[in-house]
């Protein structure tokens, strides 16, 4: 089903006025919920068009993402992830919750931490044929229905610890006053170093990154939606020493300083939310 409300979150320099590309998110069945966050599909046509360069701001989620003839898993990426829309084409994506790949790999995922993989190298078969079948069929819905017959023929035994770290993240995403790992721990009955090595057996990157992750993407979307924050108390927020050390960040992550991307963004026009 379609996953309502709310945005895609993350994509950075999209011009709302120019529909270059289509994208739709879908929630699993509920037997899937526990490994699977949504299921995304996009789809282009910029035939006798430029190429359009887009960019997002990565979740702290493995994808596994099925193209023709370049199937993929993509690990977390800890700077923007760039990819050029060409011609037509279309893409389908499996969006796992974090930590919820581990049990699928096997091994920690820091392995795969800014890293795309071959279908074939995970999973140890080609896939062409699941290809075929997905971009042949005419819905969403029945894209969404192959690619869970596959997950479930490989669905590993339960793992408590994808449930204990996916609340840790909601508490992280839900909580702007957790700025740094020592409020997590205050929370939660767990040490700095074990959430340290489970981050890094099941998540791939470490609690710190993903807290100021989860604060940019809230400055990235404040700014999308008209809004000038104050760069000071931001920075504050994100758990910087100051606003220097906040700036040289964002603009190393995002490509801009915050300044020049409010000025990219005031230069779009304004329209519909895809």
């Amino acid at each position: 089903m379609p996953l309502k409300p709310g945005k895609p979150v993350g994509l950075l320099n999209v011009n709302k006025e120019n529909p270059k590309f289509s994208v739709s998110r879908h929630l699993p069945s509920a037997d899937l919920q526990p490994f699977i966050e949504h299921y995304w599909i996009v789809r282009w046509d910029l035939r006798g068009q430029e190429p359009h360069l887009q960019e997002t701001l990565p979740h702290p989620s493995v994808h596994l993402v099925f193209e023709r003839d370049h199937s993929r898993i993509v690990g977390v990426f800890k700077g923007r992830f760039s990819v050029l829309l060409q011609e037509q084409g279309a893409v389908f994506g499996i969006k796992f919750r974090p930590g919820a790949f581990y049990p699928f790999l096997g091994k920690p995922v820091s392995t795969l931490t800014g890293r795309t993989v071959p279908f074939q190298e995970i999973f140890g078969m080609s896939s062409q044929t699941l290809e075929q079948q997905l971009f042949s069929q005419k819905t969403a819905e029945q894209m969404i229905s192959l690619a869970e017959s596959f997950i479930r023929e490989r669905l590993p035994e339960p793992d408590p610890n994808i449930d204990f770290i996916h609340n840790l993240v909601q508490s992280m995403i839900s909580d702007r006053s957790i700025v740094k790992v020592d409020d997590i721990v205050r929370r939660f009955p767990i040490h700095t170093r074990q959430i340290q090595q489970l981050f890094r057996q099941y998540v791939g990157v470490s609690p710190k990154w993903l807290i100021q992750r989860y604060r940019l993407h809230e400055a990235v979307e404040t700014m999308a939606d008209g809004d000038i924050p104050d760069w000071s108390r931001l920075a504050v927020d994100l758990g910087y020493y100051d606003q220097a050390h906040f700036i040289k960040d964002f603009k190393s992550i995002v490509g801009k300083s915050p300044e020049a991307y409010t000025r990219l963004l005031s230069e779009q026009q304004p329209g519909e939310d895809r």
